[in-house]
């Protein structure tokens, strides 16, 4: 080892080392644009064990911040050992594909976020796992398709895959994912959706057909002790290539929501109530079996 690639090492622990537990914001340079990001580091993080990282994108007029306060995956961090991050979308919303009027792609974003953040932080590379929910959870079925390579795992809450990337999809791993959606969501709409401002997107029947048929998987299980079956109807299919899994979980008469999560709407809070499904913790656990 040189001298300068001794102080580079020094530099990189050191570095490292500086991140405390709890509330940490960070930025970057990423395409021309100042990014930034609200990060929670749980108590327990040693910066010389790997430790698994959680990425959590808002919706629609969200922000990191706000996503945090409504999934609460800060406490299951502190809990269960990992890092999670909540990058902010540039005026609170996702581009999936730049162009020539200055927009962003946010996959290569998330790429560049991802590198920064190993860069500073011990992160375990075979346990890096995105969420997002509404616009983040289209962005993160996105990532899926381009970004498989970094991610291991995928949650999609109240999202689908948009129509026009089914056919451009064809990544070269498998894929596990989840997804949860409520049968009465308006916003994305269960049967699918045909309105051009927010792009198709395919039903939640034919988006759970596509990555099954990607994933090869052979049988399917349409029950789950978890949960109340009149509530949430669960479909695991298992038997998929490289001992990948799709989860869908369908919540009966559900809305457009983080299930499990807070929220500011009281008809919300009283459905979560009776629900009994923890939107979070299903995640983590699912992740928790593939890396």
């Amino acid at each position: 080892m040189t001298a300068c690639d001794s102080i580079q090492a020094e530099q990189k622990s050191i570095t490292k080392a500086k991140i405390l537990s709890g509330d940490n914001y960070g930025e970057l340079y990423d395409q021309g644009k100042l990014r930034t990001y609200y990060l929670y580091t749980p108590k327990s993080y040693n910066p010389n064990r790997p430790i698994p990282l959680v990425l959590v994108f808002h919706g629609d007029d969200g922000n990191g911040r706000s996503i945090s306060n409504v999934t609460r995956f800060n406490e299951l961090a502190d809990k269960k050992g990992f890092i999670v991050v909540y990058p902010d979308g540039i005026d609170q919303k996702w581009s999936l594909r730049g162009n020539a009027q200055g927009r962003v792609d946010d996959v290569s974003f998330v790429n560049a976020l991802i590198n920064h953040l190993q860069q500073q932080i011990n992160i375990d590379s075979h346990k890096i796992y995105a969420t997002g929910f509404s616009r983040g959870a289209i962005l993160t079925q996105a990532l899926a398709c381009k970004l498989p390579n970094k991610i291991s795992g995928f949650a999609s809450v109240a999202g689908s895959l948009p129509v026009r990337l089914k056919s451009n999809c064809q990544p070269r791993t498998s894929i596990s994912m989840l997804t949860i959606n409520g049968t009465n969501d308006h916003d994305v709409l269960y049967e699918g959706d045909d309105r051009t401002q927010r792009g198709a997107l395919l039903s939640i029947s034919d988006m759970i057909d596509f990555w099954r048929s990607h994933d090869q998987c052979t049988s399917s299980n349409n029950k789950s002790p978890d949960f109340s079956q009149d509530k949430v109807k669960t479909a695991i299919y298992t038997g998929c290539s490289g001992n990948s899994e799709v989860w869908q979980l369908a919540v009966v008469n559900g809305g457009h929501f983080w299930p499990g999560g807070s929220s500011t709407d009281k008809n919300v809070n009283k459905f979560n109530a009776n629900l009994g499904l923890n939107a979070s913790e299903t995640i983590w656990n699912f992740f928790q079996s593939h890396s």
